[in-house]
């Protein structure tokens, strides 16, 4: 367990008085750093190597001072000697290091001076000895706080997921297939994530993968499964003279390693895979867009378009912010100088409930969470004095995974969504821990969020949440006009909108919407936000659908009018949607989003009612109808795109 930064800058001020005279590299350079990474709380021993063999730049051999590999490589002097000649020796050393094993950072010294490059961020930091307490949070990578900031977008992500896939792709070929391997996969990227944010000790999986099996790969599987086992079972009830090394490993409960799977089979090259996985920094990927990914290594296509079918954070967030997440923090800045009506507001957090009822790998719920747990965070900051420290970190977190609720059909990305939410908790907490100075870990699982593995359409939704308990439903649902649903997609959209006419013309996310104003029906409070088609707010589809949710006396509260739903990632994808929030209760507050640029930005403009054409209107829906209302032929169809893409040009074909 990382010690509070408060302890870590007391031993901090302890090493600068021991050391602050010391100048002779070869007699006590060992000691130095030995010293160094107690006052992180780490033994050395544990992680690093003193003077580890390597063929230099120069095809010369040569000796790294200390390796952290794949963290940290330390180079140090004699007092008074040069630190840019120190760095570049450092350097020197790189071409004969593994890629998994390079290093983060580079530290180096001189006894008298510190010098920590951080090779990801190109920053540079020097201070003194007797500096080193001010600047402890440098290293918040020893101590076991995370500090990386996530990026949704950053390749790390893109590349987790290829390199996943090859694994996969690996243990597929050897009959390794199905549900097994999918669990077996979700098991091992929970182990990855936990070496990186402190649920393991560092380098702990990597490791005992490294020193406990042989590199030809024929006893890992065993390993694993002994492992997955022992993650699975308290302290108590462990085997009285089990390994060592797997006794470190924390009890993780959560049902995540509940039940045995039958043996894999690995050989050097995957072992090596997985190895490399272990070497990516797994802190600074994002649970939100990697399940997405993780999702699509499945399916040899998309992984061709790997990233094209993950909603960015930019896209999530254009719902959820007019759903709930801006009027909570216009809440909060009224409150936040009141410590009772903060109390209040605090109390409220913990009562709100979301619901994805397509939630997929979970992205949405994992934002909304995530943003949750931010906002929570700004409370506590108004709740207690810069800097203080909180001896029980964990009497202050109320807001919790439980909250989450989703349903998701197929059991793979239920599985990955739950996983994400207690990834997403874990990096939460380590951003509390390093504000308040004192490690707080949700370690065993306790709260478990409640995702159903169904079909949303033929699910009674009462059963997954109680209507007067839910807060918000929120999501992205399948889109799919009607000549793309197949024969049992078509059947659950009909038995949806019964007794609505002509509802074979729907898009399959209208069903979602007529399931969604039914299930509120028992909560007028509910809100609601989903992501559509603009099909649904265009021609025929409006006066189907929207004059029977208008009978059903539903209020559009804000709307996304027609823009480009896309990411950022390799292999673009992008369809013409719309945002619509609404619920069985009328607000004062009405906001339509327009796009001058489809791709581009909204402007926000006041509305005072929102019709179904997604305009400042009264709710006219105009009716479908067979004769024209003029003197002219009937027009049988109109231009439709229905060829899925294979009749598009760009100006290159012609």
């Amino acid at each position: 367990m990382p010690l509070s930064w408060n302890e870590i800058k007391s031993r901090a001020t302890a090493f600068s008085k021991e050391w602050q005279s010391e100048s002779r590299e070869d007699a006590e350079a060992k000691s130095f750093w030995d010293a160094f990474f107690n006052v992180f709380g780490i033994t050395r021993r544990r992680i690093a190597s003193f003077e580890e063999p390597v063929k230099k730049s120069d095809d010369k051999g040569g000796f790294i001072d200390l390796l952290w590999r794949g963290q940290l490589l330390v180079e140090h002097k004699s007092r008074g000697k040069s630190l840019d000649k120190a760095f570049t020796q450092a350097k020197d050393y790189f071409p004969g290091l593994k890629e998994r094993d390079l290093p983060k950072y580079i530290l180096v010294s001189d006894f008298a001076n510190f010098r920590l490059y951080n090779l990801d961020t190109n920053e540079q930091f020097e201070f003194g000895i007797n500096e080193l307490y001010q600047h402890v949070k440098l290293f918040g990578f020893i101590a076991g706080y995370q500090t990386q900031i996530i990026k949704s977008q950053d390749p790390i992500n893109i590349k987790a997921a290829e390199r996943m896939g090859k694994l996969h792709d690996a243990l597929k070929a050897v009959g390794y297939t199905g549900k097994d391997l999918e669990i077996y996969l979700v098991r091992l990227l929970f182990c990855l994530f936990a070496e990186d944010t402190s649920i393991f000790e560092k380098r702990q999986f990597q490791d005992y993968i490294e020193t406990r099996t042989a590199e030809d790969g024929g006893d890992l599987a065993h390993h694993l499964n002994t492992l997955f086992y022992v993650l699975n079972t308290h302290e108590s009830k462990r085997l009285k003279n089990l390994d060592e090394h797997l006794n470190q490993f924390e009890y993780i409960n959560g049902k995540l390693f509940e039940g045995s799977l039958p043996p894999a089979q690995f050989d050097s090259k995957m072992r090596e895979a997985l190895l490399d996985l272990c070497a990516l920094d797994w802190s600074i990927i994002s649970p939100a867009i990697f399940g997405s990914l993780f999702q699509s290594i499945m399916d040899a296509d998309a992984r061709r378009n790997l990233g094209a079918h993950y909603t960015s954070e930019e896209n999530i967030l254009k719902l959820i912010k007019p759903l709930f997440l801006d009027a909570l923090w216009a809440e909060f800045e009224k409150v936040k100088s009141n410590k009772t009506r903060l109390l209040d507001f605090h109390k409220k957090l913990r009562t709100l409930t979301f619901f994805d009822p397509a939630c997929g790998c979970g992205n949405f719920l994992v934002i909304t969470y995530r943003e949750l747990r931010l906002l929570e965070l700004a409370v506590l900051r108004a709740s207690h004095s810069s800097g203080q420290q909180v001896l029980d970190v964990q009497s202050l977190i109320s807001v919790d995974v439980d909250q989450f609720y989703g349903i998701e059909i197929e059991e793979f990305p239920a599985q990955i969504a739950q996983v994400a939410l207690w990834l997403t908790d874990h990096q939460m907490n380590m951003k509390v821990s390093q504000e308040f100075g004192s490690y707080f870990a949700r370690i065993p699982l306790k709260a478990t969020p409640h995702i159903v593995c169904g079909n949303a359409l033929t699910t009674n939704w009462n059963e997954v949440l109680a209507p007067e308990q839910c807060s918000y439903i929120l999501g992205n649902p399948p889109f799919k006009g009607k000549k793309e649903q197949k024969p049992n997609e078509k059947i659950d959209l009909l038995n949806v909108c019964a007794g609505i006419k002509s509802a074979g013309i729907l898009d399959f996310v209208a069903a979602w919407y007529i399931k969604a104003a039914r299930y509120a029906h028992e909560n007028k409070a509910i809100k609601c936000a989903f992501v559509s088609t603009n099909s649904i707010t265009q021609g025929e589809q409006v006066s189907v659908l929207w004059s029977w949710m208008l009978a059903q006396g539903i209020k559009i509260h804000f709307a996304h009018r027609t823009f480009s739903w896309s990411n950022e990632a390799r292999g673009n994808a992008a369809v013409h949607c719309v945002i619509i929030g609404f619920g069985l209760h009328d607000v004062v507050n009405k906001t339509i989003y327009e796009y001058a640029d489809i791709k581009g930005e909204p402007h926000a403009i006041n509305a005072t009612n929102i019709n179904p054409y997604l305009v400042d209107a009264s709710n006219i829906v105009l009716a479908n109808i067979s004769n024209p209302i003029v003197n002219m032929p009937k027009m049988v169809e109109g231009i439709t795109p229905l060829d899925n893409g294979i009749l598009s040009f760009t100006k290159a074909d012609i």
